[in-house]
Parts: C-alpha cells; sequence; structure tokens
C-alpha cells in the first residue's frame, strides 16, 4: 500500500485523481492540496460533494513543507505550469516520485517554454530526466522514472494514431524533402478548459467553436512526441467531457488502408487501453466516457492515397487522471489495469 497525495485537488482532473486513487487496492490517500496560497483547510466533500463520506480529508495549502510532512511516496500534481515546475524539484530531491499533469516538463527544449507557456523555464536541466508519460511508447522507461511527464488530453489524441505510422514510413514525402504535414482538428468538451469560470464555457455561451488557430501550446508537444511537423486546430465542443480528434494524412506510395490497418494492429497489440475499431465503425466520446480507453478508427481514399483517423479519448480519463494513474501503475510494479478497468462512469 503507497501513501500517495494530490496537489491541485479541487479541479477536474485533480478530482479524477482522487476517484481512481480511492479504487486503488494499492494506493493510500494521504493529503490532499490545493494553491500554496489557499487560506486555510477546505473539506474536500465541499468542493465535490459527490465524495461525502467517501474520504475525511480536508484539501490544504500545498507548499513543498506540507506536502512532505503526510510522507507521500507519490504526489499528482494537477497544478498550472508554473507551480509544478516549482514543485516538482522539491518533492524529487526528497525522495517522492513525480507525476506531474501540467505541461511543466513535457517539452524537451527550454527555450519553447516562454513562446508557449509564457514563463522561464526555472529548472531547465530536469527536462531531459523527466520521462515522457505515454504508457504504450514508453513503458520501459517509465519503471525507473521519478519525474513523470503526463501527457496533454490533446496530444494523447493526436500522438497514439499517428507515431506508429510515422515510425513505419507511412507519411507521403514532399518535393522538397520534408515530411507531408498531417492535419489534425480536436474537440474537446468544456472541462478540458478547467474549472475556473469563463464567459465562453458557461452554460448560455458554450457552442462549437476552434480557438488557438496556428498558436495552441500543445502544437510543439504534439510535434515532437509525434515525431512530424503537424497542423493541429483545436475546437471547443459543447459537451461536458471528451475529445475527438480527426486526422488527415498524405500516405506514402505503397501504403492502403489494409497495410495501416495491420501497422497499428501490430503496434498496440496486446495494449490494455487501445481499441481499434472495426471498419466502419467510428468512435464517440460517449463510448470513451470515465474510462481510460483510447478509440481508433480508420479510412483510406486508395485513389488519392489519403488516409483519415479518429480517435476519441475521456480528456479527464486517459488525456489526464487516467493516464497518470497508469504511468504510477507501471512505475510501482502494479498491475497496469489496477484502478482503471472498473466502472468510473460519472
Amino acid at each position: 500500500m503507497l501513501r500517495t497525495a494530490v496537489v491541485g485537488a479541487t479541479g477536474y482532473s485533480g478530482a479524477e485523481l482522487v476517484n481512481l486513487l480511492l479504487s486503488h487496492p494499492h494506493s493510500r490517500i494521504v493529503g490532499l492540496f490545493g494553491s500554496a496560497k489557499r487560506d486555510g483547510q477546505q473539506p474536500f466533500e465541499e468542493a465535490f460533494p459527490r465524495f461525502r463520506d467517501r474520504l475525511d480529508l480536508a484539501v490544504q495549502p500545498g507548499d513543498v513543507d506540507s506536502i512532505t510532512a503526510a510522507q507521500p511516496h507519490a504526489v499528482f500534481l494537477a497544478t498550472p505550469h508554473e507551480a509544478s515546475a516549482q514543485l516538482a524539484p522539491a518533492l524529487i530531491e526528497r525522495g517522492i516520485a513525480v507525476f506531474d499533469l501540467s505541461a511543466a516538463f513535457r517539452l524537451g527544449d527550454a527555450g519553447q517554454y516562454p513562446r508557449h507557456y509564457a514563463f522561464e523555464h526555472p529548472h531547465a536541466a530536469l527536462l531531459a530526466r523527466a520521462v515522457y508519460g505515454l504508457a504504450e511508447i514508453n513503458r520501459a522507461r517509465l519503471r525507473s522514472a521519478d519525474l513523470i511527464a503526463v501527457p496533454g488530453c490533446y496530444p494523447t489524441s493526436a500522438i497514439l494514431p499517428l507515431l506508429p505510422l510515422v515510425r513505419a514510413g507511412a507519411i507521403a514525402t514532399l518535393p522538397d524533402g520534408r515530411l507531408s504535414r498531417p492535419i489534425i482538428d480536436s474537440t474537446s468538451g468544456v472541462s478540458g478548459a478547467g474549472r475556473a469560470p469563463h464567459q465562453r464555457s458557461l452554460f448560455c455561451e458554450v457552442h462549437q467553436q476552434a480557438y488557438g488557430v496556428l498558436k495552441h501550446r500543445h502544437q510543439p508537444e504534439i510535434d515532437e512526441h509525434a515525431g512530424i511537423a503537424t497542423l493541429f486546430t483545436p475546437h471547443l465542443g459543447p459537451y461536458e467531457r471528451g475529445i475527438l480528434s480527426t486526422i488527415h494524412v498524405d500516405l506514402a506510395p505503397g501504403w492502403d488502408e489494409s497495410r495501416v490497418r495491420r501497422t497499428l494492429e501490430e503496434a498496440y497489440a496486446g495494449e490494455p487501453f487501445i481499441r481499434l475499431c472495426r471498419s466502419d465503425v467510428w468512435p464517440s466520446v460517449a463510448d470513451v466516457r470515465g474510462t481510460n480507453f483510447c478509440d481508433i478508427a480508420l479510412a483510406v481514399d486508395e485513389s488519392w492515397r489519403h488516409l483519415i483517423i479518429t480517435s476519441a479519448i475521456d480528456n479527464l480519463v486517459k488525456g489526464a487522471a487516467g493516464q497518470a494513474v497508469q504511468c504510477f501503475n507501471i512505475r510501482f510494479g502494479f498491475p497496469e489495469t489496477a484502478a482503471l478497468l472498473t466502472d468510473n462512469n460519472p
């Protein structure tokens, strides 16, 4: 039984982590924390009444001394990027494994942070030490990692379908020698914007809408970890949770639908959370709600060698808390599906 703590517990991803860790057979939650500037303590059930009588812990200010006083073996940081960049190094120094759900350690180049996240990285040397927590790709490295950068929700939905194809040479080459850029159109539910109130996420205001066009901060993460330059456009969807991504790919000569499907089947054979849909079945966010699955479907217009892939995930589970728990299971040698194949449908 490992002692676990969640920092940022009053956010959507933080609450999802608490829900999963409560059902985990090898986890005991010993601390819930909010901002270090929090004034006093707050019973967790006040923030999320659905946890009434399930967890008798208060949310405390999340400074390093308070977190380490709980003596956790593992800490999950569902915190803003700048907060994670400060907290993670101090926790690692005290021998605690850190699972960071922010983007503070996802990029290898510290120079990307001022441009995409508006801050200078205070611990750039740690970027090379962090392991990108896409379990299906980095499982071996996760087993000994002490700093795990849990991937973003949009990147998870894009990298999982694309990376095996990039590695297999499926992408067409342009006349100048560059690979043709896959086009990624992704729609996320409103929970992806976080719990802080914004006008466009109000019930009467939310509608299908593109945003962050040509400048979304997840673009460099997708490109770095998919191994290819892409063109990514995010959209806000008028629903609570889930991401649906539609990806357009120009295929190299010799590639058809059967070869694409075979490549993905071989890449993800035996993976517990990747479901490749049969032909003519297209995933929905409803199919993955409350689960750690990524559902993938595809079709190829062979006269043009044009591939269309769709993927669906729950942005709060496979796109955040569930993926973090999957990494936790791998890191500590538990069954990878622990707490993740129960009925967590909210």
